[in-house]
């Protein structure tokens, strides 16, 4: 397994500033230091190149810097190393563990509008903490599940009047959607142009898209009023698709909270990818494209970002099976 380290040095005479920078920096990318001055990453190219542009600003302040990739440490072997990531990520965790259950003491004494508003701020804030250590939690520590069942308990316990989302998507099977003729609206945005991805690549690649205002009796109407496969609750027509089909694989997951941040901006996810896909989308529709250009260009924007989602997710579960080999 290779891994990559950053090594470096400040001069003596230099700001403390720089130091307590780099390592904040540091921090949030996830790096772990087993060893007094090297920081380690697992060998992935978004962290190469993280650590590649903090190498060039400690240079560029007159310090030294080197990054390596590394197959084997002496006296120190993957396993271990991934126990130093779990480790911290289990203290990020247990951080927000504590501040739910702070919220939660809070909201046992203080009900009235403005304590409620006030915690609903605070979950958002837990949601941004969460979706930023997810994304450094790169060996998968067994608190990420727990922390996000009690941040959904916590929601529904601000929330008591929010529906259950769940109760009224049907459960269908992908056979018997198969050859059939999909319609929703005219000028299809990013709710629309995701679950036409979804169901050409999900549920059937020869799937025949129609863009009007109402469906025929035999065909499939997807996000559009009155549609079973439509917005279900606080889930947009994407999460309901994915519901409805039990469509489960891991990289759909992200797609769906930035379909859903873009379409409902109820800031209930937050992701560092949503709003450049927002920008591509809107620049789509002030470009006047038609909806079939709409279709193409959202295909190619929804399987790219699958592919690359799928990639880092499969990466981290052979990484993690390779070790478990191991032990």
């Amino acid at each position: 397994m290779n891994w990559l380290v950053l090594s470096y040095s400040f001069p003596s005479q230099n700001k403390s500033s720089h130091r307590v920078a780099l390592w904040r920096r540091l921090q949030r990318m996830g790096a772990i230091s087993p060893k007094v001055g090297l920081y380690v990453l697992p060998d992935h190219e978004d962290c190469l190149e993280s650590f590649q542009w903090l190498a060039q600003e400690v240079q560029q302040v007159r310090g030294e810097a080197l990054v390596l990739r590394v197959q084997k440490f002496e006296g120190l072997d993957d396993l271990e190393l991934t126990e130093y990531f779990r480790q911290a990520r289990k203290k990020d965790y247990e951080a927000i563990l504590s501040e739910i259950h702070n919220i939660r003491k809070t909201f046992t004494s203080q009900k009235e509008r403005l304590a409620l508003v006030q915690l609903g701020e605070e979950l958002q804030k837990l949601r941004r903490k969460l979706t930023d250590i997810l994304a450094i939690d790169f060996f998968q520590s067994e608190n990420s599940g727990k922390v996000a069942s009690h941040l959904s308990e916590l929601e529904k316990l601000l929330n008591p009047t929010r529906k259950d989302s769940a109760k009224s998507i049907p459960s269908l099977s992908i056979p018997d959607y198969k050859n059939k003729c999909w319609v929703t609206r005219p000028r299809p945005h990013v709710d629309r142009l995701a679950c036409i991805w979804l169901i050409r690549r999900f549920i059937d690649r020869s799937a025949v898209i129609r863009y009007r205002n109402h469906a025929q009796n035999d065909e499939i109407a997807f996000d559009m009023k009155g549609a079973q496969l439509g917005h279900q609750g606080d889930l947009c027509s994407f999460e309901t698709v994915m519901k409805a089909f039990r469509l489960d694989d891991p990289a759909l997951l992200p797609i769906a909270e930035m379909v859903h941040e873009i379409d409902l901006r109820d800031g209930k996810y937050h992701r560092c990818e949503t709003e450049g896909i927002a920008a591509i989308l809107k620049g789509w529709l002030l470009g006047g494209l038609e909806d079939q250009e709409l279709e193409t260009n959202g295909m190619s924007l929804f399987e790219g970002l699958y592919q690359s989602l799928k990639r880092k997710s499969d990466v981290n579960k052979q990484k993690t099976q390779k070790l478990g080999r191991k032990s």
